[in-house]
């Protein structure tokens, strides 16, 4: 079978032996840091996923300013967080957690603003107001107390390795970008072959740390802000797109739904309509009409339908 994993960190090889798990092989305990900031951060992961914004990017409805306004914000909170665990590499509680090569994004998002904004790209973004608090925090846990970095790592990482992924579907299709790649390279973990197995070696990397109660809450606690500071990304981001005049498409229900509108717009597709009409609304409710009488399929259907109800109805009277 493939290996999964990727090779040994040079600075977490200091006795430690390396870590290969099958999912069945896996055992976790309810005091397992993986565990504790699972379900100690689970009510901060709703309220970031069910934010206007993330919601509107999961429905397609992105806007190409605030997309590139996002890998700006992004980059600057990387740059911060890899340039803490850089200086902290040999530190304790970071060496066993360190993968550059498998998990770095900030070199992948300087290709993504140089794509968005041109080879000067440098000096036509800047750090934003919402997201300098998150980039300070970041600055500040890691000069002072560097296990914290373990919470900002484990929240942007994994997630990135996770829901990131269908955002990355979601963004090239509803912003048209290149099949190849370009503008996505942060999505993209080329020295990760297998998500799921790297995730699970990380956790129990995680596990294996040697933290007491306290500081293990204290981590989950840095979690809970580190989902605030996104927040507060979300939320800049959402209030600048008040402000921006810019088409957005929306990019359907899949992509087999996808590919029934024509020219992108989604009123053309019958299952949008659908769901609008059952809301009650009475438009969506003649647009499902109109949309189904324009499908082959559906006409056939209706004329089935049509035959059966007239079968009925001659039944009934006679």
């Amino acid at each position: 079978m493939e290996n999964e994993f990727p090779p040994e960190p040079n600075s977490a090889k200091k006795g430690r032996a390396m870590i290969a798990l099958d999912d069945d092989d896996e055992v976790l305990s309810p005091t397992d840091l993986s565990e504790l900031l699972a379900e100690g951060t689970k009510e901060a992961h709703d309220r970031a996923e069910n934010c206007q914004f993330v919601k509107d990017f999961l429905r397609g409805r992105i806007k190409r300013e605030l997309f590139k306004r996002g890998t700006a914000a992004l980059y600057f909170v990387y740059s911060a967080m890899e340039e803490e665990i850089e200086k902290n590499k040999d530190h304790h509680h970071i060496a066993p957690i360190y993968f550059p090569v498998e998990l770095h994004r900030r070199e992948a998002l300087a290709q993504d603003l140089e794509y968005f904004y041109g080879e000067d790209w440098e000096n036509q973004i800047s750090l934003s107001a919402g997201t300098k608090p998150y980039v300070d925090r970041i600055h500040e846990v890691g000069e002072k107390d560097p296990v914290l970095l373990v919470a900002h790592s484990y929240t942007r990482y994994m997630g990135d390795l996770s829901g990131g992924q269908i955002l990355k579907k979601v963004a090239q299709r509803a912003l048209k970008l290149p099949s190849t790649g370009e503008g996505l390279n942060f999505y993209q973990f080329e020295g990760i072959h297998s998500h799921k197995g790297f995730k699970q070696l990380y956790r129990s990397r995680m596990n294996e740390l040697e933290l007491d109660a306290e500081t293990k809450d204290r981590i989950v606690e840095e979690s809970n802000q580190a989902f605030g500071f996104n927040m507060m990304v979300f939320t800049e981001l959402e209030e600048l797109g008040k402000t921006i005049k810019e088409e957005v498409q929306d990019a359907g229900f899949g992509h087999s739904h996808a590919e029934m509108m024509e020219g992108g717009d989604i009123n053309k597709c019958p299952y949008y309509a659908a769901k609008m009409a059952v809301s009650g609304n009475p438009t969506h409710a003649c647009q499902l009409a109109m949309t189904l009488l324009r499908h082959p399929p559906c006409q056939v259907v209706l004329a089935a339908w049509m035959a059966a109800l007239a079968g009925f109805t001659a039944w009934y009277f006679m």
